[in-house]
């Protein structure tokens, strides 16, 4: 019931600063749930090495979502900086997980974000439908998995995720997000719709057993606990983060 109430609270004002609220308002709200969801990334990182994910984080995120040139000037510069900051471990063997950790965490969780801006420009119903893809697909692998799934999909990483339920998720996806994408972007193709909804929810599902991973190395059950019944903010976002790239990608591509 909490994972419903909860649910509930939240879609209805992240749909209308979507799809109704001004860019800056989106913008902020992205700026706040990057650094929550970066606060979290950096507690299971420094549970692991620590000081693997310090503050600056915060303002290299920041830097990600705000940044409006060449973004892998901007990587390389962020690389840079996680090697140079990683000389500061006492312990030198430290020194290159810290930078792994650094870069990769703001990549993962501003990069993906900056995402949400950019699909966000090219029309609010693109970011809409992102965001379905992982709603939908979550919800369809949640129930069914817990109902019918017999057949384990990852055991070491994820004991309770199955195959039924991946394969509800994608059916639930490609339902109710492609239906969503064909009526308010007609000019998507039915077949691309399928394919693309299917491409992204199935990375959606990558991105729930990779963040699954991250917490069992680090020893913890959820990211955290601000969000009842769901954990925290990156188990609730983490299929979301891989959802949104593989969209964007789309738009650029084809």
């Amino acid at each position: 019931m909490k994972r419903v109430l909860t649910a509930a609270a939240l879609v209805p004002p992240i749909v209308y600063v979507v799809l109704w609220a001004p860019s800056w308002a989106l913008f902020a709200v992205v700026v706040i749930v990057a650094f929550l969801s970066w606060r979290e990334y950096a507690d299971i990182a420094g549970r692991m090495t620590p000081g693997a994910a310090p503050p600056l984080g915060y303002a290299a995120g920041l830097l990600v979502l705000a940044w409006p040139g060449e973004t892998w000037l901007l990587f390389t510069l962020l690389a840079l900086l996680a090697m140079s900051l990683a000389m500061r471990a006492e312990n030198l063997a430290d020194a290159l997980p810290r930078a792994a950790y650094l870069f990769t965490g703001v990549v993962y969780v501003f990069g993906c974000w900056k995402c949400a801006l950019l699909l966000h420009t090219a029309g609010p119903h693109w970011l809409m439908y992102g965001l379905l893809v992982s709603w939908t697909g979550d919800i369809g692998a949640y129930y069914v998995g817990r109902s019918l799934g017999r057949h384990r999909l990852a055991p070491r990483v994820s004991p309770k995720k199955s195959w039924e339920g991946a394969v509800a998720a994608v059916v639930a996806a490609v339902a109710m997000a492609g239906f969503y994408l064909v009526r308010f972007v007609p000019s998507v193709p039915v077949a691309q719709a399928v394919c693309l909804t299917v491409a992204a929810n199935v990375a959606g599902q990558v991105g729930d057993l990779a963040e699954s991973a991250l917490k069992r190395g680090a020893g913890v059950k959820d990211s955290g606990d601000i969000l009842p019944g769901h954990g925290g903010f990156l188990d609730r976002v983490d299929s979301t983060l891989f959802v949104l790239p593989v969209i964007y990608c789309y738009l650029r591509l084809v």
